[in-house]
């Protein structure tokens, strides 16, 4: 048990210590001159920007539209994405007609589809969510029909020999083996949908934080700018993280497999 928890201790600091690193290189660069603090500010000056945003207000009204659009288009996609792709890799027909079709839109650049988005939706909203539903669709439909798919098949003779139903089957072998897949696919997809998001908000938007660093960057307030940055990723490691978690929730079991 001790072993145990020096181990996660450790692996937390070896993390700390790599992201503490970055972090000083970061502050020390531009306070000796070394790098233009025009272009790269200190580290504790982009904090001092982030602070400002916080107090003012701004932040949470940028932070509060993003997600707004991100959770809508990545939502639809999962509520689309994760029954579609059961389906296909549950009933082999069906894979074969939809798929030339899906090799076809996930291999179509998703930004350079945006414009198109615009001309149809407009500028408003609309064209935001289904850029980013476009974008996270596919890595969940392909890791879904994947985890479907090639799901062992001695589990599925084993269920069989014991006359279990179709539906059965499907629901205490298929899917269960399936999940870590599709979680794999929600992560990959989280990711994607805050990078499209970006980009959607620095063209046509108000609010939003794509819009508050193009704004910033505009406006030559280079704290403000890396301010949203480090927002971003901060956003990003969260949603990975839960997706982890999540991850090793619903697998525990391979946990308690392996263990005996």
């Amino acid at each position: 048990m001790l072993n145990t928890y020096w181990e996660t201790a450790w692996k937390f600091l070896k993390r700390v210590i790599a992201i503490g690193l970055v972090i000083t290189i970061w502050e020390i660069l531009p306070t000796v001159g070394l790098i233009d603090s025009r272009s790269l500010p200190p580290f504790s000056d982009v904090i001092q920007g982030l602070l400002s945003l916080v107090l003012s207000g701004e932040l949470f009204k940028h932070a509060l539209a993003s997600f707004h659009r991100t959770l809508l288009g990545f939502f639809i996609a999962v509520g689309i994405a994760i029954p579609l792709g059961i389906l296909m890799g549950w009933f082999k027909r069906l894979e074969k007609i939809v798929d030339p079709l899906m090799q076809i839109c996930r291999n179509t650049a998703t930004l350079a589809l945006y414009p198109v988005f615009i001309l149809v939706f407009g500028l408003g909203e609309l064209s935001k969510i289904g850029i980013i539903f476009w974008g996270s669709i596919w890595p969940i439909l392909i890791n879904t029909i994947e985890g479907v798919k090639t799901v062992d098949p001695l589990l599925v003779k084993a269920a069989r020999s014991m006359a279990m139903s179709r539906l059965g089957l499907f629901v205490h072998v298929i899917l269960p083996a399936a999940v870590p897949a599709i979680l794999t696919g929600l992560r990959i997809s989280a990711t994607r949908s805050i990078i499209i998001l970006v980009a959607a908000e620095m063209l046509g938007a108000s609010a939003g934080l794509g819009f508050l660093i193009f704004d910033a960057q505009h406006k030559y307030q280079v704290e403000k700018m890396y301010a949203g940055i480090v927002i971003l990723i901060m956003l990003g490691m969260s949603v990975n993280y839960l997706i982890v978690k999540l991850e090793q929730y619903l697998t525990r079991w391979k946990g308690t497999t392996g263990a005996a």
